[in-house]
């Protein structure tokens, strides 16, 4: 973290030669990069190349020529214990203020600091720099808050997506390995001794008892009454075969309890209380013997009561 008096200190070593006030808010703002544990390894207008943040040489340079340009201030620093990410900086004069840019390797948006000049910069005073600053205390707070902290977070917050991935990827490695099948038992390897993974019923299931649902073990007492809702003219539930003994008589439980038990699924054939929609009358004759026409094909027995379509 850069301070007032670690700023001063690198200015002092540096001994700068300033032309104007905007020279020396800027170079407050590279000593607080300084301060902070940066390197310089680039500045003036190889600083403003095409390939400043991407090129490979991480050698740090002098800060010589840092004020060749008018106007214009640019600078790449390297933080070796922060990752190997560099970060450009650029400082812009308009009118009276000074405006710090900073990106660093890798992220999208940079960020911005507006400075007034002549609220940090004090008389010429020599070689006695002290004095040719003033409010320097709030002005290295600001670089620090509005910039340094915020780099520092982005990396960090960088390098714990980074191990997060790593280990989110280490995980699915361990996770997408082939696992026991259904009903079989676990091998040497499994990782979770003793659990045994509940079967998927393949059994068949009726719509008065329907069949659990996969990863549920059938509780004790389940019964087969025979298929699904979908029946053929053959079906033994026409004739007696199935629950309730066949059309024309309730469904009743095993043992003649009557009733309808919790969760049976039935479709009703017509529209409950309306005459000529009673299950009865589309019970099927049984089949005469020695005629082999498809029971779909017979006609319906003639009932003088009622008028087919």
């Amino acid at each position: 973290m850069a301070t007032e008096k670690s700023v001063l200190a690198v200015i002092r070593a540096a001994r700068p030669t300033f032309r104007n006030q905007n020279d020396k808010i800027a170079f407050v703002v590279h000593s607080s990069f300084l301060a902070s544990g940066y390197i310089l390894t680039a500045t003036g207008p190889l600083a403003l190349s095409d390939n400043a943040l991407s090129n490979p040489s991480n050698d740090e340079v002098s800060v010589d020529h840092w004020n060749e340009l008018n106007d214009e201030y640019a600078f790449v620093y390297l933080n070796s214990e922060k990752g190997e990410k560099k970060v450009l900086v650029k400082c812009l004069v308009m009118n009276d203020k000074l405006l710090v840019h900073a990106l660093a390797d890798g992220f999208l948006e940079p960020l911005h600091l507006e400075i007034n000049v002549g609220d940090y910069s004090g008389e010429d005073g020599g070689s006695n720099y002290s004095q040719q600053f003033k409010n320097l205390d709030k002005l290295v707070k600001r670089i620090d808050e509005d910039i340094l902290s915020k780099l520092d977070r982005s990396s960090a917050n960088a390098s714990s997506s980074t191990k997060s991935s790593g280990t989110s990827n280490k995980t699915g490695q361990e996770t997408s390995e082939p696992v026991p099948g259904f009903g079989e038992p676990a091998g040497p390897l499994d990782p979770h001794p003793g659990f045994i993974i509940p079967p998927v019923s393949v059994g068949p299931g009726s719509d008065l008892f329907p069949g659990p649902g996969a990863g549920v073990y059938p509780s004790r007492g389940d019964h087969d009454f025979g298929g699904g809702m979908l029946v053929g003219p053959n079906d033994p539930r026409w004739f007696g075969g199935g629950i309730g003994g066949g059309i024309g008589r309730g469904p009743a439980f095993p043992g003649g309890l009557p009733g309808v038990p919790p969760g049976a699924r039935f479709d009703p054939i017509g529209p409950p209380g309306v005459p000529g929609f009673e299950p009865n009358r589309f019970a099927r004759n049984p089949r005469r013997p020695g005629y082999d026409a498809h029971p779909d094909l017979q006609h319906f027995r003639r009932d003088p009561d009622s008028d087919y379509i």
